[in-house]
């Protein structure tokens, strides 16, 4: 009598192939290991869905999987024995550190061996990296750095983050317009509010270059609201807002410092009395929750929109629960085929 036939999977022409994500192994203060650890965190939620290239040291990357005792699976290495340091001139560094685990990474996504890159490596370097590399869309001038600013009705997108101190009003109508379709596809926002930064509600508020960006707006075919203050980011009163990377960078680094800020003074008074204590314990699911609300690496990374592919920036602390939601972020942004709707909307646009 012949034994039980061994139940086969599916041909392997009918399997799910894996989307491959470059993950710059090597950038950030934690390297290699939270980021690392943040690779495997990411391939055990996905499950299949993605599989991570680890572009760094490969002798290094290797010893800690082995340390750990780690399955590979879904986990490749690709080795660059160059590191670019946080410090270093971003233009220089990319053109002196060719084997860097920055510009391989990027080398990679060209080339088709990945759909996307994540770093938390020096951010002029990874801008800089990634127009070399991959270039613009067709129609956008600048790229700008899209961060998620949570708020009381579930988030704005602020660009540019950082990728360009200077600006002229023609850039951020296109920052406006890659904010939104962003908005629109990854929050699910339905004809995303835009909102230009500025020091007053009035349209003659700001400097030259708010207010003739103003006018840019206002003839486009954008939902434009108009001007928005610093106070009315976090109430939510817009869907995305506008600004140089000059100004949003630094807005960005104020509100992480707020951000620590209240949390130590909050610790610091807890332990101040008893009656602190019994009800810092009776609030702990309230802190938990507003934790992560506020929490960046519960966001990931941030897009850097306007570049031919795909490329998530992550904070240079980032932990590992960061890197992993990074990467989920670079799934979700290759999915939703963001980069295909900018490059539509930009020829309709121009036509």
């Amino acid at each position: 009598m012949r034994g039980r036939e061994r139940r086969r999977g599916p041909p392997r022409s009918c399997m799910r192939v894996p989307m491959r994500i470059a993950l710059d192994a090597m950038g950030g203060d934690k390297a290699p290991v939270r980021i690392v650890d943040g690779a495997v965190e990411a391939v055990r939620e996905t499950k299949g869905r993605v599989e991570v290239v680890l572009v760094g040291a490969r002798e290094a990357i290797e010893r800690y999987i082995a340390e750990q005792h780690w399955s590979t699976e879904f986990l490749d290495i690709v080795d660059a024995p160059e590191v670019i340091g946080m410090s270093e001139s971003p233009a220089t560094a990319i053109r002196r550190k060719r084997n860097s685990s920055i510009s391989v990474a990027m080398k990679l996504q060209k080339e088709g061996g990945a759909s996307a890159v994540v770093s938390a490596g020096n951010t002029g370097a990874v801008v800089a990296s990634s127009l070399l590399s991959l270039g613009r869309l067709p129609g956008i001038d600048r790229p700008a750095i899209a961060i998620f600013m949570p708020t009381r009705n579930g988030g704005t997108v602020l660009l540019d983050g950082g990728a360009n101190s200077d600006c002229n009003p023609h850039n951020l109508l296109q920052f406006a317009f890659m904010g939104s379709v962003y908005a629109e596809t990854i929050l699910g926002r339905v004809t995303p509010r835009i909102g230009l930064l500025s020091i007053g509600e009035e349209s003659s508020k700001g400097n030259e270059l708010t207010r003739q960006a103003h006018e840019l707006l206002l003839q486009s075919d954008l939902n434009f609201v108009g001007n928005v203050e610093g106070r009315d980011i976090f109430v939510g009163s817009v869907d995305v807002v506008v600004t140089d990377g000059f100004v949003g960078n630094i807005l960005l680094k104020f509100t992480e410092s707020i951000i620590y800020y209240i949390n130590s003074l909050i610790k610091e008074e807890v332990v101040k009395s008893l009656m602190a204590k019994i009800g810092a314990t009776m609030m702990k699911p309230v802190f938990r929750s507003l934790k992560r609300t506020l929490d960046y690496a519960e966001y990931g990374g941030a897009p850097l929109l306007g570049i031919n592919g795909v490329t998530i920036i992550c904070h240079g602390g980032s932990s590992s629960l960061a890197i992993k939601n990074a990467i989920l972020a670079a799934e979700r942004f290759v999915t939703g085929g963001i980069n295909s709707i900018i490059r539509t909307k930009a020829e309709e646009s121009r036509a």
